[in-house]
């Protein structure tokens, strides 16, 4: 059982005006489901988790899903709550993230908020870009644009339209130029234009303490990438792709089906290229990925002074992130 009892007190007293929460963030393959499980070895706390793939049902293998005997180690939320049919977003997230927190510091346990889904953080952080809903017509218009003329002729015509946003973007990476797309044609705006709208999402009462796990060296983290991906073949993600399929109304467009992962086993299904460059492709993209979160990472360094961040490839990770996440509890926000 954890002996925070006097800990607890302090935090209370330091943080009378606002409740502390731990935030654990970090890319993917980085260690945060174990990190997170271990600070529940010495605090009572629960698991928030941010992340925009948990939130399905059914999509266990390719989400990395903390297992059922996780899961039963502390208390989870927001893992296992829509269909995959559902279209999940920054601003549910942080509705039901701001309830949670509150929810569970009324109950004398800490919230620790852990995930690789970076716009979450900085939506529950500094509120909700003013951007217009998905339009799933215009996606698929969209998304049959891409299929004639492929997603690079895309890109440049996003760099017509908005310079400064297609020289943030990969040309190839599909989703966000898919959504920088709809966001001119529905508002007539550059992107930066749109994000720099805020709405009225009140922000949580809590004052956030948050760790950042990254790598030392990336290539160490790009091995353990693809050897992760290669346990999600072996453990049956095709098929439980073809099972979703099976069993839900889903299309390429819908954000369960953007995951990566199952963005790249659909392709294969619908017969875009073969099982045999799965592999290759599923890989890369996780790797993108990682690196995304990366880069949000060092805005985040640069924006958010009290991030403290750990060597997500220290033998004795757990051990440093229970050590901090004491500390920072005891201290508060600087």
């Amino acid at each position: 059982m954890p002996r925070t009892a006097p800990l607890l007190e302090r935090t209370a007293a330091q943080g009378s005006l606002a409740p502390h929460a731990l935030v654990l963030l970090g890319p993917t393959a980085s260690g945060k489901t174990a990190s997170a499980l271990a600070l529940a070895e010495v605090l009572p706390i629960e698991i928030i988790s941010v992340d925009s793939a948990l939130v399905y049902r059914d999509m266990d293998i390719g989400t990395a899903k903390p297992s059922p005997d996780e899961q039963a180690r502390c208390p989870h939320h927001l893992i296992d709550i829509v269909s995959p049919e559902e279209h999940w977003s920054a601003a549910r997230f942080c509705e039901a993230g701001t309830r949670l927190m509150d929810e569970i510091s009324a109950r004398g346990r800490i919230p620790v908020l852990a995930g690789g889904t970076m716009l979450y953080f900085k939506a529950l952080r500094e509120g909700l870009s003013d951007l217009p809903p998905a339009d799933p017509e215009l996606r698929r218009e969209i998304d049959r644009q891409a299929q004639e003329r492929g997603w690079p002729a895309l890109h440049a015509e996003l760099a017509l339209l908005d310079p400064d946003a297609a020289d943030r973007l990969e040309p190839t990476d599909a989703q966000r130029i898919q959504r920088a797309l709809e966001i001119i044609r529905l508002t007539g705006r550059p992107l930066a234009e749109s994000l720099a709208r805020r709405d009225e999402t009140p922000a949580p009462r809590h004052q956030l303490l948050p760790i950042a796990l990254a790598p030392s060296d990336r290539s160490v983290l790009h091995a353990r990438i693809e050897a992760r991906f290669d346990r999600m073949l072996a453990d049956g993600l095709i098929a439980e792709v073809e099972a979703l399929r099976a069993r839900y109304r889903l299309d390429a467009g819908l954000p369960s089906m953007r995951c990566v992962g199952y963005r790249q086993v659909w392709e294969m299904l619908e017969g875009q290229y073969d099982a045999a460059s799965l592999r290759a492709r599923g890989i890369a993209a996780t790797r993108q990925l990682a690196k995304r979160q990366l880069t949000w990472q060092r805005q985040f360094r640069e924006n958010w002074p009290d991030l403290v961040e750990i060597d997500c490839l220290a033998p004795d990770l757990e051990r440093r992130v229970q050590s901090l996440a004491q500390r920072l509890l005891e201290r508060g926000p600087s």
